[in-house]
């Protein structure tokens, strides 16, 4: 690697962007959201700045997330927060373009591709590439992918569950269902808001679902605190909640997750199944981290499962690995000059 070159790998997310540079491993890792001036559309803020502004705003700034189930939904504000990611990473005064190489969905449909690549140019890449999600989870995991043999990985993220079988560096079968981390929190806040008629936002729900929630019943619950406001008085009021009513919450986009991986194993060819049975399913992504996730999908397909270490940075290490091995990878890559 030349010194005027520089590389930066970013996966792109629902929910956090992570940028990775090979040689220094994760520089960055924000929320996906922007806070946008309805006045002017000028855009106010990016990343963690603008996530602490969601849902406490004035009424003249949105702060939205332009990635919609992993996918672009605003072209314009993708590109400033491009900007703002690649800028921040590389430093105010760098006068070299940088490579970067995007992940994007398995789902993706090229003309979403090709908005991925244009944004990176216009936010300053020199070449930009973009790799699907699940070949990058999966190098990052340290799935040899080149290599004659089927792997099963599953990437659970903010906005989608990515499920692929991956041999040869390419996808065998794969699909992409938008149902993930998200959806598990609007479940909860929907299953509060039932069953206590309590309102209670997004960060709350998030942090419901990581610290007690479970993708199987347990014996000994974990308990929480939950504070909100109340439907029927409009005042602020916490009640406790437990592990196994949560496990009711979550269970319907469980199935929807658990169903993905079904479908993929069903048209998995024989041999490239019997692999997988030996090897297990990798999982990846930061829903996977969700209590004994791993034991419900070895419940539901037969298969054992296992979650990759540090689930959140696969797909960002695998974006600074195929950089650095841009020749091997190449059969799974799309690029712009």
């Amino acid at each position: 690697m030349s010194l005027f070159s520089s590389k930066l790998g970013i996966d792109l997310g629902t929910a956090n962007t992570l940028v990775f540079m090979p040689g220094k491993g994760i520089v960055l890792n924000e929320p996906s959201v922007v806070a946008v001036s309805e006045i002017d559309r000028k855009v106010l803020a990016v990343g963690v700045e603008a996530k602490e502004m969601v849902g406490r705003t004035p009424d003249n700034i949105i702060a939205y997330r332009p990635m919609r189930d992993g996918v672009i939904a605003d072209y314009r504000v993708t590109e400033a927060m491009l900007r703002y990611f690649i800028d921040k990473a590389l430093g105010r005064f760098n006068l070299f373009k940088p490579d970067v190489m995007v992940s994007v969905p398995a789902g993706i449909t090229s003309t979403e591709r090709r908005a991925v690549i244009e944004a990176a140019i216009r936010a300053g890449a020199k070449n930009a590439y973009v790799v699907k999600e699940p070949v990058l989870a999966a190098i990052g995991a340290g799935i040899p992918i080149n290599e004659a043999r089927g792997h099963m990985v599953v990437d659970i993220g903010g906005g989608t569950t990515d499920v692929a079988v991956i041999s040869l560096g390419g996808i065998v079968s794969s699909t992409s269902v938008k149902c993930a981390g998200n959806k598990m929190d609007a479940a909860i806040a929907d299953y509060i808001k039932k069953t206590f008629n309590l309102a209670i936002g997004d960060h709350m729900a998030e942090n419901i679902k990581i610290n007690i929630a479970s993708a199987i019943p347990l014996e000994q619950e974990l308990a929480m605190n939950v504070k909100g406001r109340d439907f029927v008085t409009g005042l602020p009021r916490s009640v406790e909640i437990k592990t196994n009513e949560m496990v009711k919450a979550i269970a319907s986009p469980l199935r929807d997750m658990v169903k993905a991986v079904k479908d993929v194993l069903q048209e998995t060819p024989p041999e490239l199944a019997a692999d997988i049975i030996d090897q297990g399913i990798t999982l990846t992504g930061g829903t996977s981290l969700l209590r004994n996730l791993a034991e419900l999908i070895f419940r539901r397909t037969g298969v054992k499962a296992q979650v990759a270490d540090e689930p959140l940075l696969c797909v960002a290490k695998g974006t600074g690995l195929a950089l650095e091995h841009l020749d091997v990878y190449k059969k799974a890559m799309m690029a712009k000059r």
